[in-house]
């Protein structure tokens, strides 16, 4: 996904992935298919996880969604 660009849902976001890596394959880019594969079975997991949700996540959300242990999306309370 290109810096600054934002999907106005997850669904979007996941049909772009698609589109993109049967263009990457096409184009024989194996380091760019593996990444937006990898890409697109976090997204579909985050969207499991938050079915009532359709807003297209960011990469830390979806992050925090798979590793809510990670010290970066740990959330205090004051």
């Amino acid at each position: 996904m290109k810096a600054g660009f934002c999907m106005k849902t997850i669904d979007d976001h996941i049909e772009k992935d698609k589109v993109e890596i049967a263009s990457a394959k096409a184009d024989g880019n194996l380091g760019k298919v593996r990444h937006l594969e990898e890409e697109l079975k976090a997204l579909n997991e985050y969207k499991e996880h938050h079915p009532e949700d359709s807003h297209d996540p960011s990469p830390l959300e979806v992050y925090c969604d798979l590793n809510p242990e990670a010290p970066e999306c740990r959330v205090y309370d004051d």
